[in-house]
């Protein structure tokens, strides 16, 4: 491969959640417009100023990222759509950041959201992808719940894993999220509870489940120097990777792109596994937590089990800090907005702007996703290395 070039002189800041809720009647773009018009209080700036923005919404459509620009009345000269689901965050984030060191913008609003209403879900499972729609669905199979059925089963008859180790993820999740405000889920969540919930696809049980709500996460992305002008905390960028329809020759998946790019990863933060001090990762069902894990260096394939046995993933007392604010798991899925939560929190942990609990002496923080599930496998990775402005 081509030497990568850096992310010196990048700044991420300003980490913006418009509230979750279950249902809403508002549309996406709404949603878009609260993230944007957070974004601009945060930074103290005009809307104008904004001459960047990369959009991800299931539910913006028939518009995309350019139709969003005349709802909002913007003009940038830089503009992206990123339709990959649970990898857009960290798809956004790599996109963003090579624009402003090449001075194609001078602030970019990276925003993911979406609205829920009734019948919203059905209607993105509906139309989701053609292979779905050709190779699934005519065999009385659909959505998320059945796919990640399959790769739960196969991953536990592969590697030996119980259902009490995804459990202590969806546990630990849920404590991380309890005093989030927005968070989906309020009460706290008992092993007993997780194995005895009703079951929705054999082997997977509901707080396997995300729960789809609307809402939108967001950020800025801009020049140090420019951040620093305006007051605002910030992180930098170490590391970014992404990769698409990674190991295509496996029957059933069990890996994913991360694994393909992990060397590169670590060696363009100058970091290992064992110098990140909190993970983020894309939680929509608990396996895909732990392949993340095993394809991100923190363990070997197989051995998540053992390594989510052996530690403290809470935030607040925690050996390994994982998905501190909850994740989707617990706090909820806002649609395309869940490809985003990983860098938003992220984000507020190395600023001390948390709404939950604080990761104490945080420096680096890891944040992976993945999106684009067709039946047996997720086609879209992405993953970033941040680290505190002073670190």
């Amino acid at each position: 491969m081509a030497k990568r070039q850096g992310y010196e002189g990048v700044a991420v800041c300003v980490p913006v959640t418009v509230p979750y809720t279950r249902y809403s009647i508002k549309s996406a773009h709404w949603f878009c417009g609260r993230a944007l018009a957070g974004l601009i209080k945060g930074a103290g700036i005009d809307k104008n100023e904004v001459d960047g923005m990369c959009v991800s919404s299931f539910t913006l459509a028939p518009d995309t990222a350019v139709g969003l620009t005349q709802h909002l009345g913007m003009s940038p000269r830089w503009l992206d759509h990123i339709p990959m689901g649970g990898a857009s965050g960290g798809v956004a984030l790599r996109r963003a950041t090579r624009a402003i060191q090449a001075g194609d913008a001078d602030i970019i609003a990276c925003i993911g959201a979406d609205t829920n209403h009734v019948d919203t879900f059905r209607q993105t499972v509906a139309t989701f992808s053609q292979f779905a729609n050709d190779a699934v669905y005519p065999y009385g199979s659909g959505g998320p719940n059945s796919s990640f059925a399959f790769l739960t089963d196969h991953y536990m008859t592969e590697f030996g894993a119980e259902r009490e180790d995804f459990g202590r993820v969806c546990l630990a999740q849920r404590q991380n999220a309890l005093p989030v405000a927005h968070a989906m889920m309020k009460r706290p969540l008992s092993m007993d509870e997780y194995l005895n919930a009703r079951l929705i696809a054999e082997p997977l049980r509901l707080f396997d489940c995300v729960m789809p709500c609307a809402g939108a996460e967001a950020f800025l992305v801009m020049s140090i120097d420019r951040a620093k002008s305006l007051g605002l905390d910030y992180v930098e960028v170490m590391a970014t990777i992404e990769r698409h329809n990674a190991f295509p020759e496996d029957p059933v998946q069990y890996r994913a792109g991360w694994a393909v790019d992990v060397e590169d990863f670590y060696g363009q933060a100058g970091l290992g596994p064992e110098d990140i001090d909190l993970m983020q990762a894309y939680d929509d069902y608990p396996v895909i937590c732990f392949m993340q894990i095993e394809d991100l260096g923190f363990c070997g394939k197989g051995d998540a089990a053992r390594f989510v046995r052996e530690r403290d993933l809470t935030a607040e007392c925690g050996d390994f800090p994982f998905n501190t604010s909850g994740g989707q798991l617990s706090t909820g899925q806002a649609g395309a907005g869940g490809g985003y939560i990983g860098v938003v929190e992220t984000l507020r942990q190395l600023t001390d702007q948390v709404q939950g609990h604080q990761v104490e002496n945080a420096r680096h923080g890891l944040a992976a996703f993945f999106g684009m599930i067709n039946y047996d496998r997720g086609l879209c990775t992405s993953a970033i290395i941040l680290k505190r402005a002073d670190a």
